[in-house]
């Protein structure tokens, strides 16, 4: 499971899963670029993390932004050997509802965002024959859920574009893999309890058992749980793994 000496960049590092995965990667030996909008929470992640952490501050949807970030990744700790696509939201409204707009938000930083940082490292890692990109999705990347839409098409969108990027790359020693969370400890879940408590009028705990109950083992899955099916694919024993969906909800799918 050694990562020693590998630089390792991961988008939406400031907190939940992004976070718990920057932790990992670190103690398995990789340096660590942090990439997100929130500086204070990069920080607070580098600081967790160490000298083997570097914050480098932007919005996934800004390309230009983007792509300064994991160039200053590159000054700090060199050539891309894993990418980690994981920044991301979801909107909830009835289809209906969901114009057109915010339609084009959840492609931009679900679907787009990904495909572009994939774009920035994938050259260097077929130049030297090497490389990991794993993209968080979620089971809403593999079956549907009523009133976020334009999130499940998103995810979707990245289920695909990971199989796809993993046939065209699979004979240059790259693998692409995703992993598809259930309802996970995170700000995100935390979000849409308090959708779930101010429409319908539950109390937080009973949003909570709402969304648990999806999982046959009745429960959230912690980022910790997510972070270490990510530091697998990333491994040296996950080699023959590409173009994979591993699911991480309790045996929900």
């Amino acid at each position: 499971m050694s990562l020693t000496g590998q630089h390792a960049v991961v988008t939406g590092a400031g907190s939940g899963i992004g976070r718990a995965t920057a932790e990992h990667l670190a103690e398995l030996g990789a340096q660590v670029t942090l990439i997100g909008r929130h500086i204070g929470r990069l920080t607070e992640t580098a600081d967790r993390i160490g000298q083997t952490a570097f914050a480098a501050p932007a919005d996934v949807t800004d390309a230009d932004a983007l792509a300064a970030a994991v160039e200053a990744g590159r000054d700090r700790f060199g050539p891309v050997d894993i990418l980690i696509n994981n920044a991301g939201a979801a909107t909830s409204a009835p289809f209906l509802k969901t114009g057109a707009d915010a339609l084009r938000a959840m492609l931009a930083l679900n679907l787009e965002a990904p495909a572009e940082a994939s774009r920035l490292v994938l050259p260097g890692m077929a130049a030297r024959r090497s490389g990991r990109i794993v993209n968080v999705a979620s089971t809403a990347g593999l079956k549907g859920y009523p009133y976020v839409s334009a999130y499940v098409a998103a995810k979707h969108g990245l289920v695909g574009l990971t199989r796809s990027l993993a046939l065209e790359f699979a004979d240059k020693g790259v693998t692409i893999n995703a992993v598809c969370p259930g309802f996970t400890e995170t700000p995100l879940v935390a979000e849409a309890v308090a959708a779930i408590v101010t429409k319908s009028g539950r109390t937080e705990g009973e949003a909570r058992t709402a969304l648990a109950a999806s999982n046959p083992q009745g429960r959230l899955i912690t980022p910790e749980e997510v972070a270490s099916a990510i530091g697998w694919l990333c491994s040296p024993g996950a080699s023959g793994v590409n173009g994979a969906t591993l699911t991480v909800a309790g045996g929900e799918l």
